[in-house]
């Protein structure tokens, strides 16, 4: 549940589920303006909250502000409020505000910043492209309690933001190929790229607690739909048909390529033995029956730093350039006269390293699927 307040100011600016959703994404370039508070959930209940919370050089952060804020992120996560202990709850308020109160400061710091109606246009526009049809986004506009005029000034709040912080590091975000090479030499196993297979699958669903004589008949259901594949029937079209893998419907059985580890060990070690194109017979996991079809294969390697370096400086440079927007935070931060009114929050534990994931990712291949069936648990 914790956010990093620099983080608002990181990655892409303001996508569209954060405007119209209000829900805002982990990793936004920019503070997200605030959708309006009617329309937002029901604040969770039983902390009381001194009103305002938080005095920013002069300006208020109201309680309703907060609340709601903190009802939205708990929303979209999918927490029930009422199962949240008090700890958790005072610990979630000082994550939120925190978070509010670097909007606050960015945004007064940024009102002078110029953006062209021009640049206005063009967000606007890969938004009617990300939902499809000028129609469709209006619609959703409206079903998020906004309308495009208040979208629009969302959008212009974000890319002054945007380019205040571009005109604070200005420079400072720069790497160069001798940046990578140094990464690549002092980081080899994030370079290495393990074996993979890449296949489809049809799942008979076979609950855990189930009956011998009903196992029996998912076998049997299973390899019926085996020996229809292996005489030729297309195996995407059955997968859609029958497949009780949720996903199915919309990948038609495709997984994607995956590891050894990252399926469950019945799946991986039949889908490991076979041959491109070959049909398993029904393999039994946890999940129940699969049918396998192996679509291709790629021998494990290691990452060339030719290969790896167009990704790799991009990789660095994000880096970068998140370092210097925290130092851009911080300072203003320690700067600003904030008066804070919550109860104290429980220290929380000490952050862990980056996850290999978030280094690897500029030279790996593209993560899997992880349907619900096979992915390892």
């Amino acid at each position: 549940m914790k956010t990093n307040p620099a983080l608002l100011l990181t990655a892409s600016l303001l996508t569209a589920s954060t405007l119209l959703a209000a829900d805002a994404p982990k990793k936004p370039a920019a503070p997200v303006p605030k959708a309006p508070a009617e329309k937002a959930p029901e604040a969770p209940k039983g902390l009381a909250l001194t009103d305002p919370v938080a005095v920013v050089e002069g300006v208020e952060i109201k309680k309703a502000d907060l609340e709601q804020a903190f009802a939205r992120m708990l929303g979209a996560q999918g927490i029930p409020a009422d199962q949240l202990p008090p700890e958790q709850r005072i610990q979630g308020y000082h994550m939120i505000l925190d978070d509010m109160i670097i909007e606050k400061l960015v945004t007064k710091r940024a009102a002078e910043t110029k953006v062209t109606d021009e640049e206005v246009a063009v967000k606007m526009e890969g938004f009617k492209t990300k939902f499809g049809s000028e129609a469709a986004l209006k619609e959703q506009i409206e079903k998020s309690g906004l309308t495009v005029d208040k979208v629009k000034e969302n959008v212009r709040e974000g890319l002054r933001q945007e380019h205040w912080i571009d005109s604070q590091i200005a420079g400072k975000d720069a790497v160069s190929d001798a940046d990578a090479e140094d990464f690549y030499k002092k980081n080899p196993d994030q370079f290495k790229q393990p074996e993979q297979v890449r296949a489809s699958h049809i799942l008979i669903a076979v609950d855990k607690e189930a009956k011998p004589e009903v196992v029996a008949e998912k076998e049997k259901a299973a390899k019926a739909i085996a020996a229809r594949v292996k005489k030729g029937e297309a195996f995407d079209k059955l997968a859609k048909e029958l497949s009780e893998d949720p996903s199915a419907k919309e990948n038609s059985g495709d997984l994607n390529y995956f590891g050894r580890e990252q399926m469950v060990p019945e799946f991986s070690e039949a889908a490991f033995k076979m041959k491109k194109d070959e049909i398993s017979d029904p393999v039994r996991s946890q999940f129940g029956f699969h049918v396998i079809k192996v679509t291709d294969h790629k021998d494990g390697e290691t990452v060339t730093l030719e290969k790896a370096k167009p990704k790799l400086l991009t990789y660095l440079k994000q880096q970068k350039r998140q370092g210097e927007i925290e130092k851009v935070v911080k300072a203003i931060r320690e700067k600003a006269d904030v008066k804070i009114n919550l109860p104290e929050a429980p220290k929380a534990p000490a952050a862990g390293a980056a996850p290999v994931e978030a280094v690897t990712e500029p030279v790996t291949a593209p993560e899997p699927a992880k349907p619900a069936a096979p992915a390892k648990q």
